[in-house]
């Protein structure tokens, strides 16, 4: 008796661009690498990539509406690939998303082996339970960031504590948190929104990605260049209230430092002086500006609750009004980068326009004043035309017939022709 043929499950990560795309061209030789790299480890994972201008309907198919759109084919299933365009991070992609969804974890010595390696991951701990049912479907949604495992009690590290079984745990600095369903609330939310470290260094991409948590973002903005103490002390606050209080505001509060203020700045629509803390909101784009000088961890724990409890008020957001400041703050700021960049650009970009616009109100204004001149010109020429045919008529009335003698015309006081009238 033959053992069945199990289906083989082809599985390609893909990029789709386009031939004048300027980010594809910059993920050009990054593609290539990871080509390179999944081929000589052995990896069962295809590494290919697709003109969508060309084969726009496979694209619209798979949902691709902008360029590079990097997805992981696993199947009939499509995995998006939203991380940082770095060799390492798309082939962890590749290898996270290409195996098990869940992954077991069969001893204390791979637990520990888990841990060293990755700085996030979740672990259910149980045996069958609604619970895990609802872990799976999270898994399906948000393999694209992080790593889901299963263990028994028994694997789990002696100083993890469980009130209850099953449960769902998160380990990340140095440390982990156990989901409360009670506080909580939906177990896919709730892995959304742990699946970062505590204290990041934040970038544009970072900020984004974490609209999606629903967590306030407490930001040093500081220059990394600059040796000053100012500097250090405003990072090394936030470090330390993100270590020392992330069992307090873990739930409602993510910490980091930036480095530069342009794009803090191109959030607040204002110049933010480095350095400084500032607390975004980014899911509204409402952001918290410092209501006292920051000396201590203290003084940064006493703001943050000012702002939990409503006494900071909040700037910003994404009323009408804001989206109005928002495009001519965003039309200024490109009219002004054009010009930094290339002043030559610049002034052909909005030159030539308003040169054109220029010669052609003034041949507007030229053909009527012209036209008017004209007009004007042939109403005198033809009152004089008029005057010369009247002149010419009276002249003709007052030739005599020939033979007579011509004699002058007096004209006669006018009481003397009324009198010849009677």
């Amino acid at each position: 008796m033959t053992s069945p043929v199990l289906p083989v499950v082809t599985i390609e990560v893909s990029k789709f661009y386009a031939p004048w795309c300027g980010h594809c061209k910059k993920l050009e030789p990054i593609w290539n690498e990871v080509g390179l790299e999944m081929k000589s480890i052995g990896s069962p994972v295809k590494v290919g990539k697709m003109d969508a201008t060309s084969y726009s309907s496979i694209a619209s198919e798979f949902g691709v509406r902008g360029y590079p759109t990097i997805k992981l084919l696993k199947g009939d299933l499509a995995y998006n690939y939203r991380g940082p365009r770095t060799k390492d991070d798309i082939i962890e992609f590749a290898h996270r998303v290409s195996g098990a969804l869940i992954r077991p974890l069969p001893s204390q010595q791979m637990f520990e082996h888990m841990q060293k390696r990755h700085r996030v991951f979740f672990v259910y701990i149980g045996g069958e339970s609604p619970l895990k049912e609802k872990y799976i479907d999270a898994a399906s949604e948000l393999i694209v960031y992080t790593y889901f495992f299963s263990a028994s009690e028994e694997v789990v590290p002696e100083y993890v504590t469980l009130k209850e079984m099953p449960a769902v745990l998160v380990f990340k600095d140095e440390t982990y948190f156990v989901y409360d369903e009670y506080e909580d609330g939906d177990l896919s939310s709730w892995i959304n929104r742990e699946r970062f470290q505590n204290y990041l260094a934040m970038d544009g991409f970072l900020l984004y990605e974490l609209g999606d948590t629903g967590k306030l973002v407490a930001l040093a903005v500081i220059d990394e260049k600059n040796t000053s103490v100012e500097h250090a002390r405003l990072k090394s606050i936030i470090q330390e209230v993100a270590r020392d209080y992330r069992d307090l505001f873990h739930r409602d509060f993510q910490f980091g430092h930036m480095d530069g203020n342009d794009y803090i700045n191109t959030l607040l629509m204002d110049e933010l002086t480095v350095p400084t803390v500032v607390v975004l909101n980014t899911s509204n784009q409402q952001y918290f500006l410092l209501d006292r000088q920051i000396k201590n961890v203290e003084d940064m724990v006493q703001f943050i609750n000012n702002i939990l409890d409503g006494t900071v008020e909040a700037q910003g957001g994404d009323s009408i009004l804001q989206r109005l400041k928002r495009i001519v703050f965003d039309a200024k700021s490109t009219i002004v980068s054009i010009f930094k960049s290339s002043p030559l650009m610049g002034c052909f970009l909005f030159g030539l326009p308003l040169g054109v616009i220029s010669i052609m109100c003034y041949g507007i204004y030229t053909a009527d004043t012209d036209g008017g001149y004209i007009e004007e010109r042939y109403e005198v020429s033809k009152s004089e035309n008029e005057n010369q045919e009247q002149i010419g008529e009276s002249k003709e009335q007052q030739e005599p017939s020939s033979g007579e003698s011509v004699v002058p015309t007096v004209q006669e006081p006018k009481d003397v022709l009324e009198k010849k009238k009677d």
